[in-house]
């Protein structure tokens, strides 16, 4: 009897260049993936993916370029490294999101999200240029190369009012002769950031108020440059890493061995650069020779709610108060890049930190625990995908609200102007104030109203403040 000839299943090779590229240039291992799907169960952005990011790791593994490197997905993922801090195979999917976007440009594929790419390349060109994010600039470029002429003309307007742009950039180019930093040694030094000067300027003043009021002696290190925020991260991984070792090495040689960093963006993007150097010998040669110096790392970085802890601790705080804030209720919410992963920022609990709420807590204020402490806010999508802003940031204001907040406190830049200028564009039933923490340390510890800056915030918090008899 004749067998049966079965016709054999049809086979798909599996390609390992790509893979191979990533292992090459980020020695991250993509075959590790075993489809938990951690990454997209808990991805802030998912809903507006074409592929999960599961899938994308599929895609990798199978060689399926055309998927992993024509996607949206990599264009719009918000870096928020809530899929690298809950991988349990220690893949660190978010630079692998980057690299996708580096390697689909190089081959000549047009990004997808073109305005994601256009605010890369435009935030890098006004580093290159002034040495720091030039705000109005970096808007200026992306409505004339995007077409986007009118959108949030409002929103720019009431910027404007509040005196929270500036209409010249300002230069800034580290010294070719670093001199030491008189009264270094007894100083913690003090990186503002591109955004402290400008748009977040009732932090920058409210900060430094504090810090004086609490005794800490904070010096501005001249000649300090912008970090690349995630724009460097995601486009030019040589600048993610010089632009940090610039500062960090010029804070070194005035003779600082710590810095505090109040942008949550400044101190995640210093720390990353820290943490690559101590693990890759090579990527630190790179970067010394680029410098021209060698970086001796004896300088520790901190964020200000940290620094804060350190050098004063919750019972100094409670010590200085001399209008307790009883009554108001916050919930405090630290965003993305305070905590997250830590493996590079040192937060021994990435997501469910409790410093601020500490620090709160000893000013008198009732600090009301929550579930969203660190979920993403739309981080730098402000200015290429705001109604992904206005949806993130907008259910933020609705489970503070639910939580029974009278206000929420941040800690970022980022977060207080999608929490806080944008709000007016959410269409919501009641605005909430959005406050830096240090504006509601400023009160509590009895400095003048203008040492807390609160004309500058876009929702008015002086009503409620009032009202709580706090003003």
């Amino acid at each position: 009897m004749a067998k049966t000839q079965q016709a054999s299943p049809e086979t798909t090779p599996i390609k390992a260049d790509l893979a191979r590229r990533v292992q090459e240039e980020l020695g991250q291992n993509v075959y590790l993936c075993y489809q938990c799907v951690k990454c997209s169960s808990g991805c802030p952005v998912a809903e507006f993916f074409d592929w999960q990011p599961n899938q994308i790791m599929r895609a990798l593994q199978l060689g399926q370029e055309d998927i992993a490197l024509e996607s949206q997905t990599p264009w719009l993922c918000a870096s928020c490294q809530t899929c690298t801090t809950r991988c349990p195979q220690g893949l660190d999917i978010t630079a692998i999101m980057e690299f996708l976007t580096r390697e689909a440009k190089a081959r000549g594929i047009k990004p997808p999200v073109s305005q994601v790419n256009t605010f890369n390349e435009a935030f890098l060109r006004e580093v290159r240029l002034w040495g720091r994010a030039y705000e109005l600039g970096l808007m200026a470029e992306m409505k004339l190369r995007t077409g986007d002429l009118f959108s949030d003309l409002d929103l720019g307007a009431k910027m404007i009012a509040r005196n929270k742009l500036n209409f010249l950039p300002s230069p800034s180019r580290p010294p070719r002769r670093v001199k030491p930093v008189e009264g270094a040694a007894s100083a913690v030094a003090y990186y503002p950031g591109c955004s402290l000067h400008s748009t977040a300027a009732e932090f920058n003043t409210s900060a430094e108020a504090v810090c004086k009021a609490l005794g800490m002696t904070l010096i501005e290190p001249p000649g300090w440059v912008c970090c690349g925020s995630s724009a460097a991260h995601r486009a030019d991984p040589e600048a993610a890493l010089r632009l940090p070792l610039v500062n960090l090495a010029l804070i070194e040689g005035g003779g600082f061995t710590e810095v505090t960093m109040p942008c949550a963006a400044c101190f995640n993007r210093h720390k990353a650069a820290l943490y690559e150097i101590r693990h890759d010998g090579e990527r630190r040669a790179q970067a010394e020779k680029a410098l021209g110096r060698p970086y001796h790392d004896t300088v520790e970085v901190t964020t200000l709610i940290e620094a804060i802890l350190r050098h004063v601790g919750a019972e100094g705080v409670a010590a200085k108060v001399s209008k307790p804030l009883a009554g108001l209720k916050v919930v405090c919410y630290y965003g993305c890049l305070l905590t997250r992963p830590p493996q590079v920022t040192g937060a021994p609990h990435p997501e469910n930190p409790t410093d601020m709420d500490d620090l709160l807590a000893a000013l008198g204020a009732e600090v009301i625990d929550w579930s969203y402490k660190t979920t993403c806010c739309g981080a730098a999508h402000s200015l290429t995908r705001p109604d992904i802003v206005l949806k993130l940031s907008g259910s933020l204001i609705e489970h503070a609200r639910a939580a029974g907040a009278d206000a929420i406190a941040v800690a970022c830049p980022l977060c207080h102007t999608n929490l806080d200028a944008r709000q007016f564009q959410m269409k919501l039933d009641k605005p909430m104030p959005v406050l830096y923490f240090t504006q509601i340390m400023a009160l509590a510890l009895g400095l003048p109203e203008k040492a807390a800056a609160l004309h500058k915030n876009l929702v008015d918090p002086r009503p409620l403040l009032r009202k709580k008899g706090l003003l």
